[in-house]
């Protein structure tokens, strides 16, 4: 016969919880759940010992053998004890509610509530209600008949903890459009509304399920607002000013969620109100100060009215003093951030709020922040206020200060943060001003080139992008610098890249390093014409609009040049022995694009230039082309700028051959 524990130690009751399974040992393994259950409630190091020591699995195993009435008759006090035991392992601590989950708890707890002991019922239910608190629990799967019936004879329940089962069960499992139409159709929502008026726990779980079930969903949200002729949103407007945080947050959650829907979304001071309160929540020391700033966040993305209003009621100011407090939780920072980042987005206004010195030392310290969320955040929020053509003219963002940890995060290991390093670099490599170098002068240059080559087509565009603004009036010692760092070939393979994003931005690359000067046109020719070969097979095979655009800015700025440019472009758009190329030219010139129309006739223009001394024998090849009847169809061209252009044109090709130069 086993022998019981000498001791309480953890050790002791986790051996002796395979020890103590049989029928004639039920009085001791009832002592040892409740001990076990008694050591752990609201002792997270006691939880995680416990966990290690492989408790659960021997619990779960007890439990299922229990209900089958296979231990000891079936004990319900064991059932009840191994159920409670359960429960607290996955109250608070993710690494318990993993581990009951894993262990297959779950089906043996549902099990319960069917049980003929009231008591039973009670235990299974609170403990299923802890699980389904965190988000590891399972998904409940609610559209068939039967799994509905069963959720919704829990909801009506008398037994509070079933009720609140359902609710949480709602809440978590509740993601799909048939799921929130069905509990709709059910009536849920009106239930959910009557238990608001219950006990705290049982009211907050309702909160949440309302905007599981009404989020994104116009029509059930709509079903919602109408209940009791509007009386649903007044509750909730007043639950927004309740004693307590979460559920001040969950009814600001549940108003968001409604939306648009509602009068709520044309009542410009109760929006005020939410705003207001949500800023205010950033204060609390629990989790709903973490979440506060990213409800805030979906509530005025893409709000031009409210985030005027955020900078109005100064917002903005309260989370920069909040900001430079000092230690704040890594979530909590990352929304912050990210809700200053949305506001950065359109908001000239807000963006020179915070350009201040005290607010870039939060974001070059949140750019090496061991947290990737908030590091992604922080670059997020610079791009967005690198936005500003008035900040970047005055080279505020060439302090190095910032510049070299924004490099270095080219090197981190998540390709998140990569992505979101590169679209702040993007912004802050177009400065104007003659300290735009920095960022190739902190050894970002060779980094990026590297990332051009990345499989990730998301970075290989933005590096591009980037090494685009780099080139982008810079001085000619800089662009060689790109050149030479990126290569004629590895410049090729971008242009002819699998991705027309990409291809687009490889050729408006090209366009920047050519552009104001004829001896950096020579690039395009070099190395047997790789570039210029490339450009042409593009513009001959692509039919992506943009990449044409930029391919035809690309030879306008090469017939920019002198007379072997021009001469060397129009030899490839119209070649001697065919007349492929004049038949793209016209086809561009039809475009329905006004870009792309008024790039072709541009390019034509500078083909055109009487100062040439070849530029008669470039019209009379045009015209043979077919291409100046086609720039006489366009003297009434709806794009006043592809229209001035068509004219100059034929201004040129008018002046008699002995003006010509």
């Amino acid at each position: 016969m086993p022998t019981l524990a000498a001791s309480n130690r953890p050790e002791d009751l986790a051996a002796s919880l395979s020890e103590v399974v049989g029928v004639e040992n039920g009085a001791a393994l009832l002592k040892t759940l409740r001990e076990v259950k008694n050591q752990i409630i609201g002792n997270k190091t006691k939880k995680l010992q416990y966990l290690h020591l492989g408790a659960v699995p021997k619990i779960v195993s007890v439990l299922a053998s229990a209900s089958s009435g296979t231990a000891d008759g079936g004990d319900s006090v064991i059932i009840v004890q191994a159920a409670a035991a359960l429960g607290s392992f996955a109250c608070g601590v993710e690494d318990g509610a993993r581990a009951v989950v894993e262990a297959g708890a779950v089906p043996h707890l549902v099990r319960l509530l069917s049980h003929p002991n009231g008591k039973v019922i009670d235990a299974g239910a609170r403990s299923l209600r802890m699980i389904f608190q965190s988000k590891l629990a399972p998904k409940y799967d609610m559209l068939p008949e039967e799994n509905m019936r069963f959720l919704l004879s829990l909801l009506n329940s008398e037994n509070e903890n079933a009720t609140e089962l359902a609710v949480r069960i709602i809440a978590h499992s509740c993601d799909k459009r048939e799921e929130q139409n069905a509990l709709c159709d059910a009536r849920v929502l009106q239930r959910l509304l009557h238990l608001l008026e219950g006990s705290l726990s049982q009211r907050d779980a309702s909160l949440a399920s309302i905007v599981a079930i009404v989020k994104n969903n116009s029509e059930v949200a709509r079903t919602f607002a109408s209940i009791d002729n509007g009386k649903s949103l007044g509750a909730l407007t007043e639950l927004i000013h309740d004693r307590y945080p979460r559920t001040r947050y969950l009814a600001c959650m549940c108003l968001i969620a409604i939306g648009e829907v509602s009068s709520f979304a044309h009542d410009l001071q109760t929006k005020t109100n939410l705003i207001l309160v949500l800023a205010k929540l950033l204060e609390d020391s629990s989790e709903v100060g973490d979440d506060s700033p990213f409800a805030l966040l979906d509530m005025i993305a893409d709000k031009e009215e409210l985030q005027v209003q955020i900078v109005a009621i100064n917002v903005v100011e309260k989370f920069c003093n909040y900001l430079e407090k000092g230690s704040i939780p890594p979530r909590r920072l990352q929304g912050i951030l990210l809700a200053l980042a949305e506001l950065c987005s359109k908001s000239e206004i807000c963006r020179g709020q915070l350009i201040s010195p005290q607010f870039l030392n939060v974001i070059v310290d949140a750019l090496q922040h061991e947290n990737a969320g908030v590091r992604i955040a922080a670059c997020t929020c610079l791009k967005n206020i690198s936005r500003s053509v008035k900040n970047l003219c005055a080279g505020r963002f060439s302090n190095e200060s910032f510049i070299v940890p924004l490099v270095k995060l080219l090197n981190d290991p998540s390709t998140s943060v990569q992505d979101a390093t590169l679209g702040a670099i993007c912004n802050v490599s177009i400065d104007f001003t003659s300290k735009k170098a920095a960022i190739v002068k902190c050894g970002g240059l060779p980094l990026l080139v590297q990332i051009s080559k990345s499989i990730d087509p998301s970075l290989r565009l933005k590096s591009v992008c980037a090494l685009r603004n780099l080139m982008f009036i810079a001085d000619g010692t800089l662009k060689e610098y790109i050149i030479s760092e990126l290569t004629i070939s590895e410049l090729t393979c971008l242009i002819c890249d699998s991705e027309h994003l990409i291809q687009e931005q490889a050729l408006a690359l090209v366009s920047n390093f050519i552009n104001g000067s004829i001896d950096l046109i020579e690039l395009v020719f070099a190395e047997d014409g790789l570039i210029i070969n490339a450009v042409m097979r593009q513009l001959r095979s692509n039919f992506a609009t943009q990449v044409s655009i930029q391919g035809m800015f690309l030879l306008c700025n090469i017939a920019a040049g002198d007379e072997s440019h021009k001469e060397a472009v129009l030899s490839y758009l119209i070649p001697l022995k065919s007349d492929e190329y004049a038949h793209l030219l016209i086809r561009f010139m039809q475009s329905k694009d006004k870009l792309l129309r008024t790039a072709t006739v541009w390019c034509i223009l500078n083909l055109t230039d009487p100062a040439g001394a070849n530029s008669s024998d470039r019209v009379r090849r045009l015209q043979d082309g077919g291409i100046i009847s086609q720039i006489k169809t366009m003297v009434n061209d709806p794009w006043l700028d592809c229209k001035f252009r068509v004219r100059k044109v034929l201004e040129q090709c008018m002046i008699p051959q002995s003006m010509r130069m």
